[in-house]
């Protein structure tokens, strides 16, 4: 199965591991995985007044943060993964390359709000969820 992890390096990220380390159907050899974490964008004018390689390097930093304890859980569980990053919008971003990537299945930590928090704050998982054309395991 090919397997979408959408990681922000929040806590709800490391539940999501956790769960994936706690379920044998979900971690193992016979998975591709791909980490994909997005990086929310530099506001357009800051980005029109910053060198190129600043901001790339901005965004690399950034995502580095993210990878570097999942890069840590894979290696312990013996498992290989890819790692991709993005800058943009989160939801649009992870439905996007869950559609076009043609995976299986995406996983990804929810926050778990509920209906009020998500009208107030809206919901990464939700979006995803509802733009999304693969099926997606939350993990709250």
């Amino acid at each position: 199965m090919k397997i979408l992890v959408a990681a922000d390096g929040s806590p709800f990220t490391k539940r999501m591991l956790a769960y994936l380390a706690a379920h044998d159907e979900w971690l193992g050899p016979h998975h591709a995985y791909t980490v994909l974490t997005v990086v929310p964008p530099v506001p357009p004018r800051a980005a029109s007044v910053l060198a190129k390689d600043v901001l790339a390097d901005y965004y690399d930093e950034e995502s580095e943060k993210v990878f570097k304890p999942i890069r840590a859980f894979f290696a312990k569980q013996g498992l290989n993964a890819e790692f991709a990053a993005k800058h943009g919008h989160a939801a649009d971003t992870i439905a996007a390359m869950a559609d076009k990537g043609k995976y299986d299945l995406v996983v990804l930590g929810s926050h778990g709000h509920g209906s009020l928090g998500n009208l107030v704050m809206g919901s990464v998982a939700t979006k995803v969820v509802a733009q999304c054309g693969v099926p997606v395991l939350l993990v709250r």
